[in-house]
């Protein structure tokens, strides 16, 4: 059974706040009905049968740091009941005390990234936490064996000069191809921002960045990994921008197909 753990945490937004909201929009999209619960694959994702919802986890202070602390050992609690888990931020800072906790628990752990956004600066708008900041802490731990980005169109210099420096295999958005799937490893840990889609799929982020996948090259990418994925997390969706609840649906169908991957 997955383990499914709301983090509306988005202190570390650069731009708007809002992610927070995500997962109780997200959760709606299930409870008001206008979808049924099942997979693409026919398996269906159910509440207290196919995952157990352990609700959203609480902050009682939103510095980063007791934030990180919080999250990292929310995560580290159910690994340690050998639970997998799927994440519902909340902005993408959520990410690194998640695989933080996923390294110390999968140490082969390979990373699969799917973003408009590389979120490789080393200190974003002097915050070293920052949601453009994530996989730069993650990989200066060293403990992830590999990071591949897919989706990414607004790499600056730096990031570039980051990537590099991290090793990490970045499949631009302009270069678009799926021969990176094959070679997906296990254990796999999937981070899913919403703004690796078009806005035109999915209005509600809070950075729009056009020239992004459709949302059925997104499932066929999902469907086809063929290496074991432990964990995932689905983050920036923001409510506040979304429009007839068209990003919030998107959201719970990338659930229901990450979850049937991960059973």
């Amino acid at each position: 059974m997955i383990n499914l753990l709301g983090i509306p945490y988005d202190a570390n937004s650069s731009f708007l706040r809002g992610a927070a909201l995500g997962p109780a929009r997200i959760r709606l999209m299930e409870k008001e009905g206008s979808a049924n619960i099942y997979a693409e694959s026919g398996m269906p994702i159910e509440p207290g049968i196919t995952y157990q919802d352990g609700g959203d986890l609480p902050f009682e202070d939103s510095h980063p740091e007791k934030a990180f602390q919080a999250i990292y050992n929310a995560i580290d609690r159910l690994l340690t009941q050998g639970k997998r888990v799927l994440s519902l931020g909340g902005d993408h800072s959520v990410s690194f005390p998640i695989i933080d906790a996923y390294t110390d628990h999968y140490p082969d752990l390979h990373v699969l990234h799917l973003d408009a956004h590389g979120d490789l600066y080393h200190n974003f708008d002097n915050n070293p936490y920052s949601h453009a900041s994530p996989f730069a802490r993650i990989m200066e731990k060293g403990k992830v064996k590999s990071l591949t980005q897919v989706g990414v169109r607004t790499l600056s210099s730096h990031q570039r000069e980051q990537a590099e420096r991290f090793g990490v295999q970045v499949i631009e958005m302009k270069d678009f191809t799926t021969d990176f799937i094959p070679r997906l490893k296990s254990p796999l840990y999937v981070s899913l921002d919403m703004d690796v889609l078009d806005p035109a799929y999915a209005p509600g982020v809070s950075h729009h960045e056009p020239g992004g996948m459709n949302t059925r090259t997104l499932l066929d990418i999902l469907q086809k990994i063929p290496a074991t994925i432990v964990g995932a997390d689905i983050v920036e969706f923001n409510p506040t921008r979304d429009w007839q609840d068209i990003t919030a649906m998107t959201g719970y169908k990338l659930m229901k197909e990450l979850m049937a991957k991960m059973l």
